[in-house]
């Protein structure tokens, strides 16, 4: 059964069934659902087809032609891939499509096309689970989306987009914005409210405000602007004028008709007058509406015309050229006599504007009403026909005088006549055509209604006629030819040049028309073609370097090395670099000198590159000290020269060697053999090696014998030879020994001879050498050999004999290098050679002092220092090149200052220089002395400048008669008209110039046009005013200025009033008293130039620029009249500044000590360290070189720490022989037996000739100090005795303890019969640390850098120690390792450097700047100076000041200024369109913007354009609107409001800023409220701005109710811009009401009480009562009541200031009595301060007691070296 069966199904089963309407629905959803399922499994395919994606497009060629595939395959709805033919064949996708082939040249035909960003749209519509924030702070996060698409660039053809995307990913489509929050409206406070519109009856009254802020981001709209309320004055007594005259705007300029034409017109006009009047007025209406906008723009144009332009255009007229003086005197004549009808007329003659749109009356129903009657004007026409005849006689009175004149004569006259017409309007720049304009006189009724004319009658008719100018616009001719380059030479890296091209005025923008465009078009250029040159290229040279510099470190500074000129290491040496005309023939060396073009400096500004560094690192060699070794023992008496013998004299020699090789060869060592003379020297000798042990004779055991020796043969060095050699030398004789026998004494061996005592025999002094034996054992009582005495025990001998007499030969320093003229000069030519110079070098000769010296006294004769030993006196020598001083030519001069800057009258100097580029030397040619050369500039030429001149003003022109003959009172020859003149451009020197150079350089143009004033015959004719005569003295009389009635108007009564026209004005004299004072700071200290050039062609580099000292610091001086204005410096005879001298405090630099000594080795035996360090003596100021980085452990400021190794073997126990042996009472028969031996041990300096001083104790090793006593057994007679035991035998590595080491003696006296000697040998096991070691190598840390003792910075040599150590941990001697053959894999050198000292390095100042402010008192001069070397390591700072300032001279700030408008008047009529009037005026101040601008003759701002704030324009009147009475109108728009940013909290939001103005309605009669137009608003975007915060405040309640009202953040009271939401409870309400007695609702909506009454609730919180909060009241000197009367509330909380006049809600405590006397309390409590003063005093004390510290026994300070405190800056 399908849906439709079932549907029936149930449709019958609910027909035919009565079930309940729970069951029915039930089975309707199960229907539904069954239903839904059944759809969805029908509707779904089981097999569908999937694609993949799009394969490269592929083809043949580019472009469109191209194909791609892609893969299809049939899927099961569950996502498995299954057979093609389970799917729908028909809807089978395609696996291909065409396509377009991108190749890469399509890159340039095809780009992306970006669309513009659409609305910003919140994120909350787009996304259905974003809510939108109920309160805006900052904004709401939207959304904004953009096309973009693929195009042609030639058409913007749409293309596919994977065109694009093969060369550029597609830009975003979408971006997040920020929607802000709407912004409302705000408007400020209202203003007062106005007088009533109306004296008499029912007006209104307005109270306006004005926009601050306009509506933003869907803000709220501005309220109404305009409050009106009704006032009455009084009841009015008369009618009620309900008419008003009102003018409308003037009409488009016309020329009028011409006579001819308008006589011919005539009787046509009459009879169509009457059937078409009607139909003209609303024509006429509807033109006039038309053209209102353009009649309005006209007005404006003419409107620019004023009263200043016209009084200018008279001063020019007065001063024009000689040729038009007479003419120039008429004209002033005229002037004279029309001024003052000029001034009656001005309102009327301007030229009015409207921008209100008015419908035209009919104005020629009513013209019959004021025309003249017929008969006048009769009278008038013979008038004027009989002066018609008049001028015609004249006119040929006037041709037959010219007739008569000579030929010469009429050719000047034609010549005048041809000049004056092209100098008159309508000649070849301008056309001026005066035409008139029109305007209509409309009656208007209160409520705006237009009525007819005769209701106004009672008003006199205004002027509807002026004369006007056409306007014309501005026309120019075509474009001339593009000029020639301004670059004549090719250069493809260089600028480019210019060429220009210009187009003329042809007709010059007449009456506001249309400006002038651009005359003149410029293009960047580069001349082509084979035969242009290649332009000149500059490049920048360089000077030779200078020497190195050293600059010393402070760790370095010693006050001992007071010559630094030996200073070695790193340093900087500095050059100069110039600008020359580079050249490609010459090679980049000196041979280019050569040229003198190529070498001559030019002005830098012509090198374009990067100019080359002028400070450069250096490093200077330093000399390597003489390094020897010590001295050698003294050798034995030999010959001086062993091969030759003959002389008997000997030497004893000792010697040293060098081990480090100085800089200049060995002949700047030290001697290095020191000779003694002797006797019987030999040269060889034999040395006893060994004696072998002693024999007895006759072959016995014991007794007397003799030891054999064994002998070497040496030489005096003690090095074996030969045994031939010592054939002459006397063999050593066998030594006589004994063997004791076992009763014999037995004695040991002698010990080795002492050193000798002395190393020389003298007077006083004898060399001797010891040697001792001991006795072992003692002889038995009978017949054995006795112990000698004591005295036999030791012998003595005498060593060096030979007097102390020591002689050495002593060199003196190489003297200068002669030239050796024995040399060959093809040697000195190839030693030039080698050198690569081209000066002549030679070979010489150096010579030096050898003397014999003996040490101690002095020279002594060569004959007692051997001759074989004499160093050399004379050595060959390489003579250094000369090299002679090598200059740059001259420059070219500096070019003379322009005559057009200011002070271009005084005399200005040139300047050339040349620059030293090498340096003379070794005796070449020295440096000129005079490198820069002056002279005074020539006269300077006349500056090329541009004027306007003014040509006389032509007739007064006026409206026609034609026009003009209807109005009442008008006259044919007489009325306001207007004048023209013409304008050319001249030189400053008076030529002809085109006018375009006056467009471009002069000021703005002279007015053409001016109103005029033809007097007529009644009016008043008066001449100009006089000068003011002059004054005697200042602030003494008065000056007087005339003027005189001219021709008829002398015999006028109304003209005589002299109260109407004054004929003479009256001044006082000025008082002219001026006092200077001081203004604004002090300057920076200057020093003073010292005369440098001012002109700077190099860069030169200063090593160090003076930097202190004595300046100058200068302030400004200005200059007040006696009205507190500032004048020219000069009138208080300033030179317009104070000079003090002034002092720059020179830095002071860190100061160190000295080196203190080198501390001891850390280790007396190894390696340790040994330190010396500074300490700081004073710290660094004013800039001064900083300390280094402090040590805070020990103060000091600088140490250096070195490793160093002591030797071992350097501190010796030497044990003297032991003692005679002191036997125990055990056995004193046999002097045997047990005993004690003692000997004296000491440490001893060990030489290279053994020890040779006794030290301290401590420096030798205590673990090796041999016994200074021992117990042991004395032999007995024929007991055997041994000698000591000797070395043990070194234990085998490793140590090992089943290993052993073993020791020996030997016999001395052999037992007796049944006695055995004691064991010889002595074994014991090797025990690891006790008798057993293993050696090691250990490295010690790098010492600091150390550098050779001259040398300040750079590279040096940081070292470390190899040191051999125990595994004890004690420091052995490095043989011990060395003997172990251990590996030595470090290094033991390293190079290092230390950082040198770069003092900073600054440029020469620059020149002083142009003043910062061209008048006022705040202008500065400013110069600057940049950092060319910035500091390194220890040196100098750089000063901190970068830029000087000076003060300018003060000069008065003159300005124009504009007055304020006048009122708006429209003359003639009530209202309608008028003109408002202002002046502009000379103003001066002082620049600062604190005092007032003061108003000064115009004369004083005659230097400049007239322009008001920067516009040009001057605009003296203005159209403006004046009400008619009953008119509801629009107020003057406000000035633009500041600008404002969209901020939050401060921060702005980035929608830039705005600005606003606006104009609200005026209402003057309630009845036409409804006709008022809409008030109006403006904003526009501006640039920079402020913040602006809205919050809400409020006033106290007051009742029930507070004020509220919202202010800005600067404090204005506004209207808009808080948050309504936020906006704090004005009016509060309680329920129910508070009604009891003192209460009041609270702010939170509850019942509370007044101030000083607390609320007594019921029980379910309601307020019950107010009860008086008690206090206590105590009673004052003049209460004479009971001291406790009443128990009042009082708030104890509120001082007594915040509720006046309540009685006894303060405390009173009255120290004095009733009698006058202290109260008993006050004097207790007095006592009980002073005790809790005592106490907290003495608590203060016991707390802050420091406890004392217990006394300490001060150590040994000795080595502790001298220390300043240190204040903890560690920053130096």
């Amino acid at each position: 059964m399908g849906p439709a069966g079932r549907a029936v199904w149930m449709l019958g089963f609910f027909k035919g069934a009565k079930l309940s309407s729970l069951w029915r629905l039930t089975l309707l959803f199960f229907w539904i659902w069954g239903l839904n399922a059944q759809t969805a499994s029908e509707s779904k395919p089981m097999y569908i087809w999937q694609t993949g994606p799009w394969g490269r497009c592929m083809g043949s060629e580019c472009g469109p032609g191209g194909s791609q595939s892609r893969a299809v395959w049939c899927a099961h709805s569950e996502g498995w891939t299954t057979l093609h033919t389970n799917c729908d064949q028909a809807e089978r996708p395609d696996n291909q499509q065409s396509c377009f082939r991108v190749c890469d040249w399509h890159k340039d035909l095809y780009d992306w096309q970006l669309g513009a960003w659409n609305q910003c749209f919140p994120v909350s519509m787009r996304s259905a689970g974003v809510q939108r924030p109920a309160v805006c702070t900052r904004g709401e996060e939207g959304i904004q989306t953009r096309e973009v698409g693929c195009v042609q660039k030639v058409n913007g053809e749409p293309a596919e987009d994977a065109i694009c995307e093969y060369f550029e990913p597609k830009p975003r489509l979408e971006q997040a914005c920020l929607i802000p929050c709407p912004q409302d409206c705000v408007v400020s406070e209202f203003s007062p409210w106005t007088l009533c519109s109306k004296t008499c009856g029912i007006g209104l009254q307005n109270r306006i405000r004005f926009v601050l802020a306009p509506p933003l981001f869907g803000g709220a709209a501005c309220p109404n602007l305009t409050e009106f309320q009704t006032c009455q004055p009084g009841v009015c007594e008369g009618v009620e004028s309900l008419y008003s005259l009102r003018v409308g705007p003037w009409g488009l300029c016309s020329i009028p008709v011409s006579r001819q034409t308008r006589q011919a017109d005539k009787p046509r006009r009459e009879s169509e007058r009457q059937p078409r009047e009607s139909g003209r007025r609303s024509k006429d209406s509807d033109k006039h509406e038309k053209e209102g906008d353009k009649q309005s723009k006209e007005s404006d144009k003419q409107s620019r015309q004023g009263d200043k332009p016209a009084r200018g255009a008279e001063k020019q007229s007065k001063s024009g050229d000689k040729q038009s003086r007479e003419d120039d005197k008429q004209l002033k004549e005229g002037d004279k006599w029309s001024k003052d009808d000029e001034k009656s007329s001005k309102d009327r003659d301007k030229m009015p504007t409207n921008r209100r749109k008015l419908a035209r009356a009919n104005r020629k129903s009513d013209r019959p009403s004021w025309q003249a009657d017929r008969p006048n004007r009769q009278r008038k026409a013979e008038k004027k026909e009989k002066r018609e005849k008049m001028r015609g006689k004249l006119k040929a009175k006037i041709r037959d005088k010219l007739k008569t004149k000579d030929p010469e004569t009429r050719e000047l006259i034609k010549k005048k006549r041809n000049r004056n017409r092209q100098n008159r309007p309508g000649g070849k720049f301008w056309d001026l055509q005066v035409g008139y304009q029109t305007r209509e006189v409309v009656c208007v009724h209160k409520n705006g209604n237009v009525d007819a004319l005769s209701l106004c009658s009672k008003e006199t008719l205004p002027v509807t006629f002026q004369a006007c100018v056409m306007v014309k616009d501005c026309e120019v001719t075509e474009w001339s030819e593009w000029s020639d380059c301004s670059k004549d030479c090719y250069d493809s890296n260089g600028p480019k040049g210019e060429r220009t091209r210009t187009r003329k005025v042809s007709q010059f923008p007449i009456a506001g028309g249309e400006d002038c465009p651009e005359l003149e078009e410029k293009e960047p250029c580069s001349p082509q073609g084979d035969t242009v040159p290649p332009c000149i290229v500059y490049s920048w040279k360089t000077t030779e370097w200078t020497e190195c510099r050293v600059d010393v470190l402070l760790s370095q500074q010693d006050r001992r090395r007071g010559n630094q000129t030996g200073l070695c290491g790193g340093g900087t040496q500095t050059r100069e670099a110039y600008c020359v005309q580079a050249t490609t023939d010459n090679p980049p060396n000196l041979s280019s000198l050569r040229s003198k073009e190529a070498s001559r400096p030019v002005d830098s500004a012509l090198c374009l590159g990067i100019p080359p560094n002028t400070t450069q690192l250096c490093h200077i060699s330093c000399p390597v000290e003489c390094e020897l070794s010590s001295w050698s023992a003294w050798g034995p008496c030999t010959f001086e020269i062993c091969e030759d013998q003959v002389a008997k004299k000997g030497f004893k020699l000792r010697k040293r060697k060098i081990i480090n090789e100085p800089t200049g060869g060995t002949g700047n060592c030290p001697h290095l053999v020191e000779a003694i003379p002797c006797e019987d020297p030999s040269c060889f000798d034999w040395l006893v090696v060994k004696l072998e042990e002693c024999i007895p004779d006759n072959e016995k055991e014991c007794g007397p014998g003799t030891q054999i020796p064994q002998v070497q043969c040496v030489n005096s060095d003690g090095e074996y030879v030969e045994r031939h050699l010592c054939r002459d030398a006397i063999l050593p004789m066998p030594v006589i020994c004994e063997v004791p026998c076992p009763k014999d004494c037995a004695m040991s061996p002698w010990t080795p001879w002492t050193l000798c005592s002395h190393t020389c025999s003298g007077k006083n002094t004898e060399g001797k050498q010891t040697r001792a034996r001991s006795i072992l054992a003692y002889n038995a009582g009978e017949g054995g050999i006795q112990c000698p005495n004591a005295s036999a025990l030791q012998e003595v001998r005498s060593c060096n004999d030979h007097p102390c007499t020591v002689y050495h030969w002593q060199t003196g320093p190489w003297g200068q290098c002669i030239e050796d003229s024995s040399i060959p000069s093809g040697n000195s030519s190839s030693v030039s050679r080698a050198r690569g110079e081209d000066l002549s070098c030679s070979v010489g000769m150096q010579t030096r002092k050898v003397i014999c010296v003996r040490v101690n006294v002095g020279q002594v004769p060569p004959k007692k220092c051997p001759e074989s030993l004499r160093p050399d006196t004379v050595r060959p020598c390489l003579l250094p090149c000369k090299r002679d001083c090598v200059v740059t030519p001259y420059s070219e001069w500096s070019p003379c200052p322009s005559a057009c800057r200011a002070g271009g009258n005084n005399k200005k100097k040139q300047y050339r220089k040349r620059i030293i580029i090498q340096l003379p030397a070794n005796g070449g040619l020295d440096c000129p002395e005079i490198l820069s050369q002056e002279r005074d500039c020539d006269a300077p030429s006349v500056c090329q400048g541009f004027r306007w001149k003014t040509h006389k003003w032509r007739r007064c022109q006026l409206v026609p008669w034609s026009v003009r003959q209807d109005s009442p009172g008008a006259q044919e020859t007489c009325g306001p008209g207007l004048q023209v003149r013409a304008v050319s451009c001249r030189k400053q020197d008076g030529g002809q110039a085109d006018v375009e150079a006056c467009l471009k350089f002069a000021s703005s143009m002279p007015p053409l046009t001016q109103l005029c004033q033809l007097p007529c015959q009644e009016d008043c004719q008066l001449s100009s005013w006089s000068r003011f005569s002059s004054c005697t003295a200042d602030c003494v009389g008065v000056r007087i200025r005339k003027r005189m009635l001219v021709g008829k108007s002398k015999k006028r009564d109304q003209c005589r009033n002299t109260q109407m026209y004054p004929l003479s004005e009256t001044q006082y004299c000025p008082c002219n008293k001026y006092n200077a004072q001081p203004v604004g700071n002090w300057s920076d200290c200057i020093l003073p130039e010292g005369g440098r050039m001012e002109v700077q062609l190099g860069m030169k580099v200063q090593g160090d620029i003076k930097e202190c000292g004595q300046g100058y610091r200068y302030q400004a001086m200005v200059c007040y009249n006696q009205d507190n204005r500032v004048v020219e410096a000069s009138r208080c005879n300033s030179h317009g500044y104070i000079e003090e001298a002034c002092i720059i405090a020179c830095p002071s630099d860190c100061k160190l000590s000295e080196w203190s000594n080198w501390s001891r080795c850390s280790k007396s035996c190894g390696s340790g360290v040994k330190v010396r360090s500074k300490w700081l003596r004073e710290k660094p100021y004013n800039g001064g070189r900083p300390c280094p980085k402090l040590d805070h452990v020990n103060q000091a400021q600088v140490y250096e720490v070195v490793p160093c190794l002591s030797d071992c073997g350097q501190y010796v126990w030497v044990a003297e022989p032991w003692s005679v042996w002191k036997v125990s009472n055990v056995d004193l028969k046999d002097n045997c037996g047990e005993g004690v031996q003692t000997r004296k041990v000491r440490c001893m300096l060990n030489t290279i000739d053994g020890p040779s001083e006794q030290v301290e104790d401590y420096l030798c090793d205590p673990e090796e100090m041999p016994l200074g006593a021992r117990n042991s057994r004395l032999p007995c007679p024929e007991d055997c005795v041994l000698s000591d035991w000797g070395a043990w035998s070194p234990c085998p590595l490793p140590c090992s303890e089943n290993s052993t080491r073993v020791r020996a003696a030997y016999s001395l006296r052999q037992p007796g019969q049944e006695k055995e000697c004691p064991p010889t040998k002595e074994t014991e096991p090797c025990k690891l640390n006790s008798n057993c070691f293993h050696y090691s190598y250990n490295i010690t840390d790098w010492s600091t850098c150390q550098l050779s003792n001259r040398a300040v910075c750079g590279n040096g040599i940081k070292t470390r120690i190899l040191d051999c150590v125990r595994s004890d941990g004690k420091s052995v001697d490095l043989k011990f390792c060395a003997e172990l053959g251990l590996e030595r894999k470090w290094q033991m050198n390293a190079s290092c450097v230390v950082e040198c000292p770069v003092n900073c390095q600054l440029s020469d100042w620059s020149a002083w700047s142009e003043c910062s402010h061209t008048c006022g008192l705040a202008g500065k001069l400013l110069r600057t100076r940049t950092v060319i070397q910035a500091p390194q390591g220890d040196g100098r700072p750089c000063p901190p000041q970068m830029e000087q300032w000076k003060p300018c001279m003060v000069k008065p700030c003159y300005r124009w200024r504009y007055s304020a408008w006048s009122e708006c008047k429209s003359e003639g009529a009530r209202c309608g369109e008028g003109l408002r009037f202002r002046n502009v005026s000379c103003f001066v101040s002082d620049g600062s913007g604190l005092q007032e601008s003061s108003l000064v003759d115009d004369e004083l701002c005659g230097d400049l354009e007239p322009s008001v704030d920067g516009d040009t324009r001057i605009i003296l009147q203005e159209a403006c609107t004046v009400p008619c009475p009953g008119e509801c109108y629009l107020t003057d728009w406000t000035i633009w409001s500041p600008c404002q940013f969209s901020c939050v909290r401060g921060d702005d939001l980035g929608f830039g800023s705005v600005q606003v103005r606006s104009r609200a309605v005026m209402a003057q009669d309630p009845e036409n409220l409804l006709q008022c137009p809409e008030q109006e608003l403006e904003a526009r975007p501006c640039t920079d701005g402020q913040c602006f915060e809205y919050k809400w405040q409020t006033g106290p309640w007051r009742s029930s109710s507070r004020q509220v009202w919202c202010e800005r953040s600067d404090g204005l009271n506004v209207t808009g811009g808080c948050l309504t939401s936020a906006e704090p409870m004005a009016d509060r309400s309680c329920d129910p009401p508070c009604t009891k007695p003192r209460s009041l609702c609270t702010e939170a909506g509850v019942c509370g009480c007044e101030e000083g009454y607390t609320e007594v609730m019921t029980s379910d919180d309601l307020l019950d009562q107010c009860t008086v909060i008690p206090v206590l009241e105590i009673p004052t000197a003049g209460d004479n009541k009971a001291d406790v009367k009443t128990i009042r509330a009082f708030n104890p909380t509120q001082p007594a200031a915040n509720a006046p006049g309540r009685v006894g809600r303060t405390w009173f405590l009255q120290p004095f009595g009733p009698d006058g006397k202290l109260k008993t309390w006050v004097y207790g409590v007095a006592a009980g301060a002073f005790v809790l003063l005592i106490f907290i005093i003495s608590m203060t004390f016991l707390a802050c007691k420091k406890p004392k510290k217990p006394q300490r026994r001060q150590m040994n300070n000795r080595l502790k070296p001298l220390t300043l405190a240190y204040d903890g800056d560690a920053d130096m």
